[in-house]
């Protein structure tokens, strides 16, 4: 069942002062346009879902800026999911819904896309604070593509 977002974050967060939706029109777009083509690119995953590999630390309740990097040749029975901001029960059954690592292995095998990068990126996409996404979130998230020399990510909102 589809879920009203804006309603159910003012839900979630009420006890909390309103919600600032972040409002980047006015900014401009940090447009990069493909050196290359797909099927030549090394492709990185990353997922708001909450994903996250049997033996890691689940992800805790909101605004939650931890990351966890998982190995793009995963065993799926090993994924696990933890959030708060939707109902799970979807992703526990096919993590590819929020989490589409078979789908894009799919695609290096068939060449849609040269390769992906040995791993994949997940966080919890029910954080408060614009301010910690900016400098405890992604920080570390453009660190990890840097040192993969990633040239596409992909990054599913749950």
């Amino acid at each position: 069942m589809p879920i009203d977002y804006i309603p159910r974050t003012r839900e979630l967060y009420e006890p909390l002062p309103p919600y600032r939706w972040t409002d980047n029109r006015a900014l401009p777009i940090p447009w990069a346009p493909m050196t290359k083509p797909f099927g030549a690119c090394r492709v990185a995953l990353g997922a708001s879902g909450g994903v996250y590999v049997d033996g890691q630390e689940p992800f805790h309740f909101k605004d939650d800026t931890s990351l966890r990097k998982i190995s793009s040749d995963v065993d799926f029975a090993r994924l696990r999911v933890a959030h708060f901001g939707y109902p799970i029960g979807d992703a526990v059954e096919d993590p590819n819904c929020v989490f589409p690592l078979e789908r894009l292995r799919e695609m290096a095998a068939d060449h849609t896309i040269g390769e992906l990068a040995p791993t994949a990126l997940t966080f919890m996409g029910g954080i408060y604070s614009q301010r910690a996404v900016r400098e405890a979130l992604i920080p570390p998230i453009i660190e990890q593509l840097r040192a993969e020399r990633v040239d596409l990510f992909y990054l599913v909102p749950a």
